[in-house]
């Protein structure tokens, strides 16, 4: 199955990687884009860790670069494990350790309450700390990282100079590209553009 391509505007924020912890080391490339905190809550609302709705007024200027530590730590694990069997993991140590502390405490806890029309909503019980919300994301990366079967479907994408690593749960296991719309995209009017220049070269 393609990835869909999600983006929200104005932050170019993608939720494509297939999990919350991958997409958040998206925010990284082809810049950084968690250097705000209103691109942070942005991030917060796109990648679902707060229900719909959920308020984030109380969030601080201290978030952003405890989400970009976090980011670090996810991201040097997921790499090392790209390249298993090819690098030392010890250096890895330390982001093992940030990541398994920040997933010690407990992620924000949620609530069945009647919406308008009767139905059940999911809210959350309170507010929502960095902390648990950091929790969230550390325990998505601890979960990937600790199951075979999904940890073999980490792929990097194949375009030219692009760093983006997601879950291939494609049919055949035969995605090459974070996104299609993206970096495959990009691959097609590149071969066209060579078909052109060897047609022209052929004259």
């Amino acid at each position: 199955m393609a990835a869909v391509t999600a983006v929200t505007a104005p932050y170019g924020l993608r939720f494509d990687a297939g999990r919350i912890c991958l997409d958040l080391l998206v925010t990284a490339h082809p810049g950084e884009h968690l250097g705000s905190l209103p691109a942070l809550r942005a991030w917060i609302t796109g990648a679902h860790l707060v229900p719909p709705g959920t308020s984030l007024t109380h969030a601080d200027a201290s978030w952003p670069p405890r989400f970009r530590e976090l980011r670090y730590a996810i991201d040097r694990l997921v790499r090392t494990q790209l390249a298993a069997g090819t690098v030392d993991t010890r250096p890895c140590d330390l982001a093992l350790a940030r990541v398994n502390a920040l997933a010690r405490p407990a992620p924000p806890a949620p609530r069945a309450v009647r919406g308008g029309d009767g139905t059940l909503v999911r809210v959350l019980d309170g507010p929502p700390g960095c902390t648990a919300l950091l929790a969230a994301v550390a325990r998505d990366a601890v979960d990937l990282l600790t199951d075979p079967v999904t940890r073999s479907a980490l792929r990097q994408c194949a375009g030219d100079n692009c760093p983006i690593v997601y879950l291939d749960t494609s049919r055949g296991r035969r995605r090459r590209w974070c996104s299609s719309e993206v970096c495959g995209n990009r691959e097609r009017v590149a071969r066209h553009r060579r078909r052109v220049a060897r047609a022209r070269a052929g004259r």
